[in-house]
This record gives structure tokens, sequence and C-alpha cells, in this order.
């Protein structure tokens, strides 16, 4: 029947794919009739293709490899090939996803050590609705101090730390190789900044060189759980009191996949991975989507008062992909009338990175960076708790001016996980959850992570932290400032339509200081105000 059915069908176009190979099979098979040593050759080459055809035509999971036998394989091929051809051919420097080729060249460039100055002037559309611009002055400032640090740790805090201006986001041992862990922390210490160990626990390759560490623990507990996943105050204590523990970070929800908790699979929960994680080896290893010990804002307050305790004094904090906004302000009302303050809050943004994700959660759940730093600063200040807790920015940040943008609306510092991938020689194959990342970045491949050699990935690392603080030193310097902390939602501006460009101070409200706790309606977060209970982050109706 299947014979028939080609022999019936007038399109001898569609059913190249298998005539073709038993055309050239028969024609090399009379050509080996005067070539006897050239037919054993043809043979060799071409009967396994004709094999292959045959064998799609029977088969019955694909159509288009029962209807265009073999040669429907080069779609699958040129698939493969797609997100390559177009990277290095046919896509322009402005437009690749997440990051476009001129801002993968200047991270290159920096960790390099190399001219990373641009010609000829901006290739953006200044005057297109998505350009943004920083302020300068006409008096700059010459004198402002190279290197800002950022002074951790409320007065409940015996230990606090100074953070760097730009450190390395969370990113767990797992999801990256212990070669990039290794490369990551040994350029912290080079550089003298901090490296977030991600939910994914505390392993021997990053105590293994020295760099300052903030130890992240997210709903499964790594490194610190009971065997039912539970935290463990004594584990936790033993590890946090380590010297380059510095800070300890409780993530409630990350940017590209916000409440969503995550998996590592079976297949990459070796033995080595397993005792970092205290889990089994070999079975698939869940963070569930909340914590197992709180439930309220007061309750993950007492958690945190709890953690700083028993890590000796060390700072403490959260981080979050802002969602709800009275959930924000139900944790500041929490710590105004528990009096228990966290150390720090990193805002992640929706546009963050991760190994890997559903494409709805990374694309639609979850507020932009800007936005979750909007609400989560003027919480701060409208109760009168700026001047305590510090505030970080992760989303996308790999420039000078990413950072300095950052800080006009609040943050104090800021934290980078794919600008650092790039700096270990990441080239955006986007095989983060395969295992197959060609660079040795992404994956536990022994053979794959060969390709990254340490000492030199350090050095690219401290490299690139260092010359993108150069660069903020110089919007600093530009803006006629003092520090990263002077800049103020008045420095950024964008267009609001084809003639206007206005401030951020224009566009959103900025609260005066304490006066949520004194004159709540006459704010414009007054409705998120009554919604927040510090004793529950359902909102109060």
């Amino acid at each position: 029947m299947v014979f028939q059915s080609l022999f019936a069908d007038k399109g001898l176009a569609r059913n190249l794919g298998f005539w073709g190979p038993l055309a050239l099979t028969l024609l090399i098979c009379a050509l080996g009739v005067w070539v006897a040593e050239g037919f054993f050759w043809a043979l060799i080459a071409v009967v396994p293709l004709l094999l292959i055809a045959i064998w799609d035509m029977v088969q019955t999971r694909h159509s288009l490899r029962r209807n265009y036998p073999l040669t429907a394989r080069f779609r699958w091929l040129f698939e493969d090939l797609r997100p390559f051809l177009r990277s290095y051919i046919v896509e322009g420097p402005l437009e690749g996803r997440p990051y476009d080729r001129v801002s993968r060249t200047l991270i290159y460039a920096r960790a390099k050590k190399q001219e990373d100055a641009h010609p000829f002037g901006t290739e953006l559309d200044v005057y297109s609705e998505e350009y943004e611009a920083l302020c300068h002055s006409i008096n700059p400032n010459p004198s402002a101090p190279k290197r800002t640090r950022v002074k951790v740790g409320t007065e409940q805090c015996s230990k606090p730390y100074d953070a760097a201006r730009l450190n390395i986001s969370a990113m767990s041992f797992g999801a990256l190789g212990n070669h990039a862990i290794e490369a990551l922390n040994m350029g912290a210490k080079i550089g003298d900044f901090y490296h977030d160990t991600g939910e994914g626990g505390l392993s021997p390759y990053h105590l293994k060189h020295g760099g300052d560490i903030v130890w992240e623990l997210g709903s499964g507990y790594f490194g610190a759980r009971d065997k039912d996943g539970n935290f463990d105050a004594e584990s936790f204590r033993d590890k946090a009191q380590h010297d380059q523990v510095k800070m300890t970070e409780i993530k409630l929800s990350q940017g590209a996949k916000p409440g969503h908790g995550g998996l590592l699979p079976a297949a990459k929960v070796t033995e080595e991975i397993a005792n970092t994680r205290q889990v089994p080896a070999h079975q698939d290893c869940l963070s569930p989507p909340g914590h197992s010990a709180f439930s309220t804002p007061r309750q993950m307050l007492e958690f945190a008062a709890k953690m700083r305790e028993l890590s000796g004094g060390k700072p403490v904090g959260i981080k979050l992909c802002v969602g709800m906004p009275h959930e924000v302000f139900a944790i500041c009302k929490a710590m105004v009338d528990s009096g228990i303050y966290l150390d720090f809050i990193v805002v992640d943004g929706g546009g963050g990175g991760t190994g890997a994700a559903p494409l709805e959660l990374s694309d639609h759940v979850g507020l932009p960076l800007r936005i979750g730093l909007y609400y989560v600063n003027n919480a701060l200040i409208g109760t009168g708790l700026k001047d305590k807790v510090r505030l970080a920015a992760s989303e996308k940040v790999f420039s000078g001016s990413s950072i300095a943008m950052n800080a006009a609306l609040g943050a104090n510092w800021c934290n980078a996980a794919r600008a650092f991938m790039f700096s270990l020689g990441c080239v955006q194959s986007l095989q983060c959850h395969t295992g197959n990342c060609p660079t040795g970045v992404a994956t536990s491949s022994p053979a794959r992570q060969r390709g990254l050699v340490i000492p030199e990935k350090a050095q690219r690392v401290a490299n690139f932290q260092s010359k993108t603080l150069d660069s903020l030193h110089d919007i600093v310097v530009a803006c006629g400032l003092e520090t990263p902390d002077d800049f103020t939602p008045r420095h950024l501006r964008q267009w609001k339509n084809n003639s206007e460009m206005i401030p951020w101070s224009q566009i959103v409200d900025e609260v005066e200081a304490g006066k949520l706790l004194s004159d709540p309606d006459d704010t414009s977060f007054a409705e998120y105000w009554r919604m927040a209970d510090p004793d529950s982050f359902k909102p109060v109706m």
C-alpha cells in the first residue's frame, strides 16, 4: 500500500526524500559495475541513507518524515542551527534577545581588558519611545570618590557588611558547573565583591578561593534542611558562621519564575550536588513554590531574626519579585509593628534570567524591576525605614548606566547574573537547561567544563566588575554628584510623547519620609497601605 500511494502521487517532489536516495543508490550501483571497488564504497555510503529513508516512510510519529523521507530531517538540522546562524550572520547589533550583540560585546571587551570605547556615536534611536537618558551637569565633579561601598546592617546586626556597588547575583551549583562557581568566586575575591550562592546550597566550590559569600536560602532550604525538607537550625548555624559567609538572603521569589519554585532533574542530581543540597542523589530535586518556615509577614521577620542570631549577628535580607504591591507594604508595616528589621531587600525584576522556566511565567508573571523598585523604595521611605534597610536591584544589569538608572529609583547596589556569565565566556547559546552548554558554564559535564580555565576566567570576572564600576564613576562625575546614592528620579528621563521628554519624578510619585505613618490617606499609596496586614499576605478587604 505504501508503494502504491507513492506511485499514485502525481507530485514527484513530495516524495523526493525517498526517490532521491533510491535513484542515487541505483546510479552509484550502476557506476559500480564498471568500478568494482567504487561499488563497495558506494554501498557503504548510500545504503544507510536508504534505510533511514525507508524507516522515515513507515514510522508513525512525524508526518513530515512520512511524506518527505530523509529530506525532512534537514528541517530539524536547520532548526538546531538557526539560533547560531541568526546570531552570527543575520541579526543586527541591537536585535539579539535577551542581550543584544552591542551589550555582549561590551561585556566581553571589559572582561578581557580590551578597548570598550564605541566609535561614531550611538546606534540607538534617541527619538524612539524606548530611549531613556541620564541628565548630566554643566558642573561635573571630578573629585567624586572612585569607589564607594554600601554599609549593610541595622542596629540589630552586630556584624555589618560593606557591599560593593556591583556583585554576582544568585546562580546555583547544579545550574552552573563547579568550574564556573570556582571562577566566579575567585573573581569575587580578586575584585573584592560578593558572590550569591543561589538557592542550590553552599558548596565546597563557593568556599575554595575565599571570595565573600551571600548564602541564599529558598523554599527548599538546601544545605540547611532536615530529611523532610524543613529548615534545620543547627545545619544552618554551622555554615552561616563560616568567615566567608557575609550575609544570608531569604529567597521569596525569582523574577524569571515568581511563585514557581524549581526542579533540578534527577539526571543532574549527582552525588556531589546531592551532598551539597542535602537531598537524595539521582532523584528529582524540588523546591516548592512557598516557604514552610513562615506564612505571614510577621513570621517571616521572626524567621529572619532567628537566622541573624544563628549566623552570629550577620545581615539577613530577602529577595523577591514584586507582584501584588500591598504585600510589600505589609512587610514594611510588620517591621514597624514588630520592631524587627530586615537588613536589606533585593528586588528581582520580571525580566531577570533563569536556567529554565515555563515561558508563560518568564513572559507575563511578575512586575518589571523598575516598577518593583518604585513600590519597595516608597514603602521604605513612607515608613521611615529607608535609612535602615538597604535596597538592591537585579535584572539585566551589565553597564554603569544600568546601575545608575537603578540608583535613581532607590537601589543602593546592583547584582548581575547573565553579565557575569558572559564574562566567563557564555555565548548566549540558550542551552542552559539542557546540560549541553558549549562553553562549560551551565553544565556539569567534565568534558564541556574542560574548556573553562578557572584562573583565566576568574580574572575576567574581576576585570568586568572593575571596568563597569569605572564607567559608573564616570557617570557620577558627569552628573556632578558625589556617590551613586545621590541619583534621584529627576536624573532619569524618558519620552512621554514625540515632543516631550520628562523625568521619572513626573512619571511616578515619591512619598514623603514617614508619611505612611503620619497621614497615609494623603499619599498615592493609601489603598495599598489600607490593604496591608502585618499578619497576613492576603489583602484587607
